[in-house]
């Protein structure tokens, strides 16, 4: 791709979903566009970005932004969390909420990994939850991942990344050569796409929120802004968790770390006077 070219897409992406796309990583914009590309008819990606500058297909532009915005993702990806949410989060709230509904939102949920993860859990803990209701949402930008996790088929490869096998053998039926998600794990979600550049207001509270590996692709003026808008949407006593290696160090007060919890935060009492 040309410089120019480049730069275009660079402008897309960043504009839509503020997602800074490394403009030396040239290869992995043409590998993510290859395939918009001839879904879409043209000859070459020279002629998909002329189409994209003449900016006159909205389902082009969003196709090819979130090709390029699509992050990875396994089952119990990093383990901790999850082990935290079935050890300690998820008993607490319990304990705190009573007949009131426990809301749970995965901000980043991708191909459905991560919510199915939960999902798995809460219904191992089905017998401690007594009068307890569990909502669970789970939220992409990507239309082609929401589609894929809400049919819940996933191959070989992605049940053998972090998916223990007694999770498989209870919650999965092998289906020619991949693996379905019972319906009652895939109802237990209710997804939705969402932009998280949006006002998040309409979503209400949540008790606690995951949006974990997604900071690191913003600039700083977007990390902040969607920082204060997960702040906002937590309520007082709720828990953002982010991934291990991210912080909210420099780009909000209304967040503080939970001590002895990496990547873990709870509102501050800035956030409290900002509500």
């Amino acid at each position: 791709m040309k410089r120019e070219d480049v730069e275009t897409i660079r402008a897309l992406v960043h504009a839509r979903s503020g997602v800074v796309l490394d403009p030396e990583k040239t290869y992995q914009i043409e590998t993510g566009l290859a395939p918009v590309a001839r879904r879409a008819g043209f000859a070459s990606l020279a002629d998909l970005v002329q189409a994209i500058r003449a900016q006159r297909d909205e389902r082009l532009l969003w196709a090819a932004t979130e090709a390029l915005t699509s992050s990875e993702t396994s089952f119990f990806r990093d383990r901790v969390p999850f082990r935290a949410f079935r050890e300690e989060i998820l008993p607490e709230l319990i304990a705190k909420r009573g007949d009131k509904p426990i809301r749970i939102w995965c901000a980043a949920g991708g191909t459905g990994q991560e919510p199915y993860s939960l999902a798995m859990i809460i219904d191992d803990e089905l017998a401690k939850l007594g009068e307890a209701r569990i909502e669970l949402f789970a939220s992409d930008i990507s239309e082609r991942a929401l589609e894929k996790a809400q049919r819940g088929l996933y191959t070989q490869f992605e049940v053998q990344r972090g998916l223990p096998i007694r999770l498989l053998v209870r919650h999965f039926e092998k289906v020619d050569d991949q693996w379905a998600l019972s319906p009652r794990i895939r109802q237990m979600v209710r997804w939705r796409r969402i932009n998280l550049l949006a006002d998040l207001r309409p979503l209400g509270r949540f008790d606690v929120i995951l949006c974990r590996n997604v900071l690191s692709s913003f600039d700083e003026p977007t990390r902040r802004r969607v920082l204060d808008q997960l702040a906002n949407a937590l309520a007082e006593d709720g828990w953002l968790v982010l991934g291990v290696d991210e912080t909210v160090s420099g780009a909000t007060d209304r967040l503080k770390p939970v001590p002895g919890r990496r990547g873990f935060y709870a509102p501050s009492q800035e956030a409290h006077a900002a509500a």
